[in-house]
C-alpha cells in the first residue's frame, strides 16, 4: 500500500512580523551630517594652520613687535600732555592693529598657493567655506589675539582709565576678527597677482574704515561719558555678518582665482 506523503510543518510567525531572511542584514550606519563634516573640516584647517604658524615664531614675533613699535613711536611725534595722549590712545591702538593685520595677510594663502596645497583644497570633497574659515580663525588667533592681549599695556602707557581700557579691549576683541575676514577676502582676490601686496592694501583699507571709526570711537565715547554701547553693538553686528557671509565670500574668491 502506498504511503501518504507527509507535509513539512511550517512555523507560524506572529501576525505582522516580517519573514526571516536567509541572508543576514547589514547594519546601516547613518553617514556624517553635513554640519558635522563642515565642523570637522574647519577644525582640521585651523589646527593645520596653527601648527604651521607656530613653526615660524619669528614671523609671529615680528607682528607683535611691529604693533608695539607703532603704538610707542606715535607719542614721540606729538605733545606728551596726558590729556592729549588719552584722547588719541584708542586711535593709535586701532591704527596699529590695522597695520599689523595687513602685515600678516600675505601669508594667509600665499604659501599654500605657491606649493599647490590651496588648489588641492579647492578640489577636495570637504566643504571649502569651512576650510577657509578654519584658516581665517587660525590667522586671527596668531595675529589678532596677541594684539588684544597687549591692549592693557598700551592703555597703561597712555594713561587710560579702567573703564576705557575695558572698552578698548572689547572693541579690539570684536573688531580684529572683522579685519581678518576682510583681509582674507582681499588676499583671495589678489592670489597670483604680481602686485598682490599693494592691491591687497587698496582693497582692505577702504573696507576697514568703518571698523576703525567704531572701534576707536568706543573708548572715546566712554571717556566723554556717552557710553560705548552703540559702537560695540555695531561692531558685534559686523562680526556676526562677516562670520556668516565671510566663509562663502572667501571660498568664492578662491574658486575665481583658479578658474
Amino acid at each position: 500500500m502506498a504511503s501518504t506523503p507527509v507535509e513539512p510543518v511550517r512555523s507560524r510567525s506572529p501576525v505582522g512580523a516580517q519573514p526571516a531572511s536567509d541572508e543576514p542584514h547589514a547594519s546601516r550606519l547613518p553617514g556624517p551630517s553635513p554640519v558635522w563634516s563642515a565642523l570637522a573640516a574647519l577644525a582640521w584647517a585651523c589646527r593645520r594652520d596653527l601648527s604651521l604658524a607656530l613653526r615660524s615664531k619669528a614671523e609671529l614675533g615680528l607682528i607683535v613687535v611691529f604693533f608695539v613699535l607703532v603704538t610707542t613711536l606715535f607719542p614721540l611725534g606729538v605733545s606728551p600732555e596726558p590729556k592729549l595722549l588719552q584722547s588719541i590712545a584708542a586711535g593709535i591702538a586701532w591704527i596699529g592693529a590695522l597695520l599689523s593685520t595687513l602685515l600678516a595677510l600675505p601669508r594667509l594663502f600665499a604659501a599654500d598657493h605657491a606649493d599647490g596645497t590651496l588648489e588641492q583644497t579647492v578640489l577636495a570633497p570637504a566643504s571649502l567655506p569651512a576650510l577657509v574659515a578654519g584658516k581665517v580663525i587660525a590667522h586671527w588667533l596668531t595675529t589678532g589675539l596677541p594684539l588684544v592681549l597687549l591692549a592693557p599695556l598700551l592703555a597703561v602707557q597712555f594713561g587710560l582709565p579702567a573703564d576705557a581700557t575695558g572698552v578698548l579691549i572689547a572693541s579690539l576683541l570684536l573688531g580684529t576678527p572683522i579685519l581678518s575676514w576682510l583681509g582674507a577676502i582681499g588676499a583671495a582676490l589678489t592670489l597670483g597677482s604680481r602686485a598682490g601686496s599693494a592691491l591687497l592694501a587698496l582693497l582692505v583699507l577702504p573696507l576697514a574704515v568703518p571698523v576703525l571709526i567704531f572701534g576707536a570711537g568706543a573708548p572715546e565715547s566712554t571717556m566723554a561719558g556717552l557710553g560705548a554701547q552703540a559702537h560695540l553693538s555695531l561692531l558685534g553686528a559686523g562680526l556676526i555678518l562677516v562670520s556668516l557671509a565671510g566663509p562663502f565670500a572667501v571660498a568664492l574668491a578662491v574658486r575665481i582665482a583658479y578658474e
